[in-house]
């Protein structure tokens, strides 16, 4: 899975805020708050989301109705994951990525692996 663009990040992040369908005008809407940018470019972006699987689509009337297919947490999981995966040294990797952390950060890892863990004895 590859790093989305610009403003393939920012449709994503709506909707992964929004947590509910929405469609490429809704999406418009909440943009031009912050920068003029036409429905055809939305549209456009939109629909190469779909083509790359990130989002599903249901017609309603004349419109998409647009969902993503995956969590932002999975969408960085997959992500991090290739980064790993094309380490040749994976381990070093991960020892400098810990090493960079916050103490918070740290905290919340701890709590995953103590998560994970629990689910993998299950």
């Amino acid at each position: 899975m590859r790093q989305l663009g610009e403003l393939e990040a920012e449709i994503m992040h709506r909707l992964w805020a929004w947590g509910r369908p929405a469609t490429a005008r809704d999406v418009l809407t909440d943009l031009n708050k912050k920068r003029p940018i036409a429905y055809s470019t939305v549209k456009t972006v939109a629909d190469i989301l779909y083509g790359k699987g990130m989002l599903r689509r249901e017609k309603e009337g004349r419109a998409w109705i647009y969902e993503p297919t995956c969590t932002r947490q999975q969408y960085t999981a997959a992500l991090m994951q290739e980064a790993l995966g094309s380490n040749p040294d994976p381990a070093g990797a991960l020892v400098s990525f810990v090493e960079q952390m916050s103490p918070d950060e740290a905290d919340s890892l701890r709590a995953a692996l103590r998560t994970a863990k629990r689910r993998s004895d299950a």
